[in-house]
This record gives C-alpha cells, sequence and structure tokens, in this order.
C-alpha cells in the first residue's frame, strides 16, 4: 500500500498538533505549517518519530494567498525529497486565530484579517494544491461549533466559519467526480492556547462552558485529533460535504 502523505496547516499547537499525532499513530506521515514558532514545530516532529512516522515543518502565512504558489513548489520538492512523489493524500484546513468584538465596535481591519485567514486562505490553498491532491484524497476543513449557537463577541469569526461550511459542500460536489471527499469539523470549546487559553486557563471560563457542555466539561485537543484522523479512513468512505460537530454536546 502506498505511504499516505498529509499535509495540515497550523500543526505546530493546538488541534493542528493533535492531528499529525493521530495521523503517525495511523501511520500517515505528514507536511505541516507553522507561522512562526519553529521550535514547537520542531517539537511536534520529535513525537512523531516516536510513533514510527515521518512529519516535515513548513513555514506558512495562510493569510497571504500570494505566497501559496511558492509554497506548493516547496512542498513538492519536499516530497519528491522525502517520498519520491509530489502527491498528497490528505488536507486539513486547520490553521487560524481567535478573536473577539461586539458588532458595534469590530474594525474592518481584524474583519479583513479573520477573512484572510480563515476564509480566503482555506479557499485558495485548496485551489492551489487541487493539481497535487490523489483523486479519492480527503480535505477537512475546519469551522466552529460557533455557526450553530450564537455568543456575544464572536459575529465576524463565526460568520467566517459559516462560510467555510458552504465552502465546503461545494467542493464536495466540484471534487466528487475525482473521488476527493470534503468535509467540515466544528470543534466546540476547546482548552487550548486558542484566544490566550481562555478556555484552559481561566476557572471561571473553563466551569461555564462545562456547565452548558452535555459531557460536563470542556474538550480537550485530543478529543479533536483523533476525530479527525477517524474521518479520513476509508471506514467513513461515504461521509461527504458534512458538518461533523465535535463539541461535548454543546448547548443541546
Amino acid at each position: 500500500m502506498t505511504q499516505r502523505i498529509a499535509l495540515i496547516t497550523g500543526g505546530s499547537r493546538g488541534l493542528g498538533a493533535s492531528t499529525v499525532l493521530a495521523l503517525a499513530s495511523k501511520g500517515i506521515d505528514s507536511v505541516f505549517t507553522y507561522q512562526s514558532n519553529n521550535q514547537a514545530a520542531q517539537a511536534i516532529i520529535e513525537q512523531v518519530s516516536a510513533k514510527g512516522a515521518k512529519a516535515f515543518a513548513l513555514p506558512l502565512n495562510t493569510g497571504d494567498s500570494r505566497t501559496f504558489i511558492e509554497f506548493r513548489q516547496t512542498l513538492q520538492q519536499l516530497l519528491e525529497k522525502e517520498w519520491q512523489r509530489q502527491t498528497l493524500d490528505i488536507v486539513v484546513n486547520n490553521a487560524g486565530h481567535g478573536y473577539t468584538a461586539p458588532i458595534d465596535s469590530q474594525t474592518e481591519d481584524e474583519f479583513d484579517t479573520l477573512y484572510r485567514v480563515h476564509l480566503k486562505g482555506p479557499y485558495f490553498l485548496t485551489q492551489t494544491l487541487l493539481p497535487i491532491i490523489r483523486d479519492g484524497g480527503s480535505v477537512v476543513n475546519i469551522a466552529s461549533g460557533l455557526t450553530r449557537f450564537s455568543l456575544p463577541g464572536y459575529s465576524a469569526y463565526a460568520a467566517m466559519k459559516g462560510a467555510v461550511e458552504v465552502m465546503t459542500r461545494y467542493q464536495a460536489k466540484e471534487l466528487g467526480s475525482r473521488g476527493i471527499r470534503v468535509n467540515t469539523v466544528a470543534p466546540g470549546a476547546i482548552a487550548t492556547d486558542f484566544r490566550g487559553g481562555e478556555v484552559r486557563d481561566n476557572p471561571q471560563i473553563n466551569q461555564t462552558v462545562a456547565s452548558f457542555t452535555a459531557l460536563g466539561r470542556v474538550g480537550e485537543a485530543d478529543d479533536i485529533g483523533p476525530a479527525i484522523a477517524a474521518l479520513i479512513e476509508s471506514d467513513n468512505r461515504w461521509v461527504n460535504g458534512q458538518r461533523i460537530e465535535i463539541s461535548g454536546g454543546m448547548f443541546l
């Protein structure tokens, strides 16, 4: 069986890192991106190696689509060098950042940044990578539970993630002829460094989130990564164009 290879954006921390490690546990190699923290990226590479898989890290600002062609060329060179091929099996569009502001004080600059990172970036990065995604491959886009329920301050962020869910359905429709499945994973509140680690580090916020989650606790990164890894497996080959919320049952 040909070695499977995944690209995960934002793979040096949080949900992305959990995904890289979960894929490694299934014997899937990865190339993941990071924006600035090379030390964190190297730590993930070492953990993947300990699992018997391979991982490599490349810098990428997913908010700057002008760099995507050059990134694909660099990626293809790495694929050729390390795996003697120039194609991918899996793409996980995970990179992002958290930001909140009420509607009456939302700035256009931050709105535009959210748009470039969370919507334009995944749209055009996937477009750029289409020539090197194998037929029969899988794309997973990361959205948010905030597209189903509403919390004050998240209007702009949630609007971008809502658009990602629509984008996913269109990608699934248009790429179906190549056998490429495209799905959305929508995490709930997770105890990572997202928005400065507020869910992880603020006991009051942590307890509040747990109180309106059916399973009675906040999510952890390792609740999400293995679910993404499972979604791309052949057992889920008929799951396509779907929004899958992984939130422990928030606001049911």
